[in-house]
Parts: structure tokens; C-alpha cells; sequence
């Protein structure tokens, strides 16, 4: 009976081994495919969504637990309300923190978010709204993440749920630059879809909100260049051009100079007290004519290098952009979605 008993043990200890391997490699795949969600770029869009759900609820509690800042809010709605009043005259518009700066396309986006927070009094309810355009821009962004397949999906945890500074400006401070930026990702979403027209016109766009989304012009005339060269580029700059003209439109009829001085001030100083990444800095170098000089040079000369040395393929030189796509040798230029997002954001 003993020795019987001892093999009953045996052979159950066996039975059991293969359960028990079964469940540890289901286990070990299980962490592995964790893992693979995590580092795996082509798991972006399910962990996308994932934040997208959860900035949902990580938004509602900035916004009712963290206090707002007035900075440019009201500023803003006092501009937007001169306007509102019938004052085109662009050098006559001005809120608390002094006169209007941006464009047209600011003017009239503003507007609706005056008539829709109560003459700008309902602080909440545009905190509300900018929630909204960060979860869209947000859906933007990690689109053209899943296009890419780049980048590994663990940073955007860091990009987004975690990032202090990006609640601040959309839930927090109310600026103008999440709606300038919302249309900004829109139109190279339309860009990576090959809808170049829809994508200039929303670049413009985004361009009438804030003048910042400029930097990014060198980019976007190299990739129609490359797609279309410049006698088909052409259609495409003047859909910018045209935008810009009727936007701005009433505010040319009555002051030309006022408006292009006022919304295109390529000569504006920020004040120390606003800036960020350069707050190390001691104030007046800061506000030295100098250092601004120096940065003016940096750009240019990244973009030249840029230019000479980056965008150029095959061996070509940049004037051959210049010709018809077809003219060209058969090497030259092809677009992918990673070097329509490289160009434009480098």
C-alpha cells in the first residue's frame, strides 16, 4: 500500500508539472505582450486610446481641483469685444494686458468663445471647452504617431497624463496657443492623406491664430516643392496667401497698416516675467536686442544647415525641387509619412 501511495504521489506531481508550465508560460507571454504594448510602436493607437480615456477624467480634476490663472483670458475677450463693437481699426484694440497681437483668425474663433462662456464670464465652461481641444489635439497628435510608427508607446504617458505644463496652457491659463495648435496637427494629419489643398488652407488657419505656427513654413515649402515642384506649388502657397487676405479683410479696408504692424510684429519682445525655458537667464539678457539677434541667427542657420545638408536626397541639390516631378531623375524625393512629419516639425 506505501510504495502504491508513494507512485499515486508521484504521478499526481507529474500530472500537475505540465498545468503548472502551461500557466507559467501563459503568464511569461502575457508579460511579454505587456511589454510589447508598452515599447511596440505599432501598439500606439490601443495605448492612445487608453490615454485619451484617461486624460478624460485626469482633465476634469485639474479643472476642479487645481486653481485657474487669469493671465490673457479676459485680455483677450476685451480685444475680441471691441471688435464685437465695431472698432476694425487694429491699432485701437487692446485688453488689460495691452493691445492686440495676433491675427484675424484669433478674432473670430474668440469671438465664439465669447458669445459661448457669457461675454468671457463663464471662466468654467471655457476651461471645459479648451479640455475639449486638448483631448482633440491629443487624437491628432497620436495619429500621426500610429502613421509613423516611430517612437515607443510608453512616452506618451509622459507626453500627456504627466505633463504639468501641458494642463497648464490648455486648462489652466486659457491661452490662444492650444487652438492655433489643434488646427495646427489637423492640417498635417490632412497633409500625411496626401490632401495637400485642405492642409494649406488649415495651415493658414492656424496661422491667423497665432503667428508662432510660421516657423514651421520653411518645412511645409519644402515638402510641396518635393510633391508637386514650384510651378504646382504655387496653387497651394496662394490658398495660404488668399486665406490670410480674406480673414484679415474688414481690418485692411480700414487700417492696411495698423493690421499687417499689429498681427505680424516680427519685432515684438516677451517679457522675462512670462518666459520659461529661458528663466536661467538674468533679466537683461534677456531682454538684450543682442541675445534676440543671436536666436534670430541660430534658426536661420539651423534651417540653412537643414537646407544643405539634410533635406536634400540622392545626391540632387535643391534646385531640382524646383522642377516638375516628372522632369526629375527617378531617385529623387519620395515622400513618406516620416519624412513629411521630419520636415515640417525639424
Amino acid at each position: 500500500m506505501a510504495p502504491a501511495s508513494g507512485v499515486r504521489k508521484k504521478g499526481a506531481a507529474a500530472g500537475r508539472l505540465p498545468g503548472t508550465r502551461a500557466l507559467t508560460d501563459a503568464l511569461k507571454g502575457a508579460w511579454q505582450n505587456k511589454q510589447q504594448l508598452l515599447t511596440d510602436p505599432r501598439h500606439t493607437a490601443l495605448l492612445g486610446v487608453f490615454l485619451c480615456l484617461a486624460e478624460v477624467g485626469v482633465t476634469h480634476w485639474v479643472i476642479q481641483r487645481v486653481p485657474y490663472t487669469e493671465i490673457d483670458w479676459k485680455a483677450y475677450m476685451d480685444e475680441v469685444e471691441g471688435v464685437l463693437n465695431g472698432t476694425y481699426d487694429y491699432t485701437q484694440l487692446k485688453g488689460e494686458t495691452g493691445p492686440l497681437v495676433y491675427p484675424a483668425g484669433f478674432v473670430y474663433i474668440f469671438s465664439i468663445f465669447y458669445y459661448l462662456t457669457e461675454q468671457g464670464s463663464n471662466i468654467r465652461l471655457a476651461q471645459y471647452i479648451f479640455a475639449a481641444l486638448y483631448l482633440l489635439t491629443l487624437f491628432f497628435v497620436f495619429r500621426i504617431y500610429v502613421v509613423t510608427k516611430k517612437v515607443p508607446p510608453y512616452v506618451f504617458f509622459f507626453m500627456c497624463c504627466a505633463s504639468y505644463r501641458v494642463h497648464s496652457i490648455f486648462l489652466l491659463r486659457l491661452f490662444n496657443d492650444p487652438v492655433a495648435m489643434v488646427i495646427l496637427f489637423f492640417s498635417i494629419n490632412l497633409l500625411l492623406q496626401d490632401h495637400w489643398n485642405s492642409a494649406c488652407f488649415f495651415y493658414s488657419l492656424a496661422v491667423s491664430v497665432k503667428m508662432n505656427v510660421l516657423l514651421l513654413a520653411p518645412g511645409l515649402l519644402y515638402l510641396l516643392l518635393c510633391r508637386f515642384g514650384l510651378l504646382h506649388s504655387i496653387p497651394k502657397l496662394c490658398i495660404c496667401a488668399v486665406l490670410q487676405v480674406l480673414l484679415g479683410l474688414p481690418f485692411l479696408l480700414e487700417n492696411p497698416t495698423g493690421y499687417l504692424i499689429r498681427s505680424f510684429d516680427f519685432g515684438r519682445q516677451f517679457l522675462f516675467q512670462w518666459t520659461v525655458n529661458w528663466r536661467f537667464l538674468p533679466e537683461f539678457v534677456f531682454q538684450h536686442r543682442a541675445f534676440h539677434l543671436a536666436l534670430l541667427t541660430a534658426h536661420l542657420a539651423t534651417l540653412l544647415l537643414f537646407c544643405v545638408h539634410r533635406w536634400p536626397r540622392s545626391g540632387q541639390s535643391l534646385l531640382a525641387l524646383l522642377k516638375d516631378p516628372a522632369q526629375r531623375k527617378p531617385s529623387s524625393h519620395r515622400l513618406t509619412a516620416n519624412n513629411n512629419i521630419c520636415a515640417v516639425l525639424q
